[in-house]
């Protein structure tokens, strides 16, 4: 199934989430690598006496770039067009899919998102992944499963395999070395022939028009170098204010991303130069939904987010899931509260606030101060609100013509003693019978109704 079939039928998160806790495997590689990516992230932060102050810088940042989208947006054109590139907007994926017709890509989540690979072969272009990780994904068929570190999931040994068997690699050893060695092996040559490539972006400045992208590997360089034309999709929401920015930027990122003082490859272009670097530049801004967030006051501080991932290691519900469990490239807590507002009300992505614990553990990491819990309970306000006619909202209707009577909640309470019967164990009910609440109450236990009431006691006669 490719990922355009796959996001249109995507499984709710709990189905999906159950499905993804029975491969121990992957659950064992997913918790390895978080651990050990969090250990660096804990020490590369304590380095910094400032970091606090850092974090005020780049929320503020990031919200004044937000608050002055409009503008912003036409000055980074302005910017883009004055040194020789040419910018297109795009309302959503479709229009940003038909941009490309021939490609090899660095690894972009933007691109991920709008499923810009299956659109390519649809019309017969073949997309390479070039970063490690996506191309594991993509040799695989599979989806990626982490902002940073796309094949979490997996680990060397299946690596290896994976190599053997698409690469025609029989004698590879599962030696990282090794398989970075065969998969640079394999990607040069891609990289000397393609007159084409797409990048996503981290940061765009309005005043130069600069485009900015770090990893590393050194593939986003040679990406951005090499081919004759270059097209990087980027959405809206990464536009910073001023070159000057990124000074604060690019101390959070790759701090809170990799644990590195400062990532290996910082790739900065600011349009066309002739005899240096591609003959030509375009640029993708892309809608897709998230005008739709900035609408809401509090939904639109998710578009603060930096990708960065901190907020997917330390979460516990991601550490055990992984990835795919989200259907959607945005996994973890950020996932949970961006991919609902660019699909808009409904459909699969409606599950993902729910997906969470609200341990606040995302919040206390996020380079830029979002404070997903508050984001999260906002996003399972609007769900309960969209079902307003379901069972939960029918139940609360009911419940709430009881509590308006004394004598219909007494009532209620001898109905409920009653009924509760079958069900009672040592003081608690810990299982319920089959129908709506069965499922409900497979995590809960419940107090028994006591057998007098508070009131019933005080009227009797065994208070004296």
């Amino acid at each position: 199934m490719t990922q355009a079939e796959r996001a249109a039928r995507p499984e709710p998160f709990p189905q999906a989430a159950r499905e993804a806790l029975a491969s121990g495997q992957m659950r064992a590689n997913v918790l390895h690598a978080t651990t050990t990516i969090r250990a660096k992230r804990a020490q590369a932060v304590a380095e910094v006496a400032d970091w606090e102050e850092l974090r005020d810088a780049g929320a503020a940042i990031k919200d004044h770039a937000l608050l002055s989208l409009e503008p912003l947006l036409v000055e980074l054109e302005a910017a883009v067009a004055n040194r020789g590139g040419v910018v297109h907007w795009a309302r959503d994926a479709v229009e940003a899919n038909s941009i490309v017709t021939e490609i090899v890509k660095v690894k972009s989540l933007t691109t991920d998102e709008i499923g810009l690979n299956d659109a390519l072969e649809a019309v017969g272009v073949h997309a390479l992944e070039t970063d490690l990780a996506e191309l594991i994904v993509q040799l695989a068929g599979e989806r990626p499963s982490h902002l940073l570190v796309p094949a979490i999931h997996k680990n060397r040994t299946e690596i290896r395999d994976l190599f053997r068997q698409r690469l025609g690699l029989e004698g590879l050893s599962d030696d990282p070395g090794e398989l970075t060695a065969a998969a640079r092996a394999f990607l040069r040559d891609a990289f000397l022939r393609t007159r084409v490539a797409v990048s996503g972006a981290n940061f765009a400045c309005a005043d130069t028009g600069s485009i900015v992208v770090v990893e590393s590997e050194g593939n986003g360089r040679m990406c951005t170098t090499l081919p004759e034309v270059l097209v990087t999709v980027m959405g809206i929401e990464k536009v910073v204010p001023s070159f000057r920015d990124l000074e604060v930027m690019l101390q959070l990122l790759p701090r809170s991303s990799t644990g590195e003082r400062m990532n290996p490859y910082t790739s900065i272009w600011t349009g066309v130069h002739s005899g240096d670097g591609p003959r030509a530049f375009h640029l993708v801004l892309l809608d897709n939904g998230r005008t739709r967030a900035l609408a809401d006051e509090v939904g639109r501080d998710a578009l603060r987010c930096i990708r960065c991932s901190a907020c997917i290691n330390v979460c516990p519900v991601y550490r055990q899931t992984g990835g795919h469990a989200y259907h959607t490239p945005y996994a973890g807590p950020i996932g949970a509260i961006l991919q609902p507002q660019l699909d808009g009300a409904g459909g699969a992505s409606a599950s993902l606030p729910f997906a969470s614990t609200l341990c606040g553990a995302c919040a206390d990491v996020c380079p830029v101060r979002i404070d997903i819990p508050a984001v999260l309970v906002h996003e399972r306000e609007k769900v309960v609100a969209a079902e307003r006619l379901g069972p939960e909202a029918a139940s609360m209707k009911l419940l709430g013509r009881v509590f308006r009577s004394r004598a219909r909640y007494e009532r209620a309470q001898r109905l409920a003693r009653f009924l509760q019967k079958p069900l009672v164990r040592d003081g608690w009910i810990r299982r319920f019978p089959p129908g709506p609440l069965r499922a409900w109450g497979r995590s809960r236990d419940l107090p028994a109704v006591p057998p007098q009431t508070f009131r019933e006691w005080w009227e009797s006669d065994d208070r004296a």
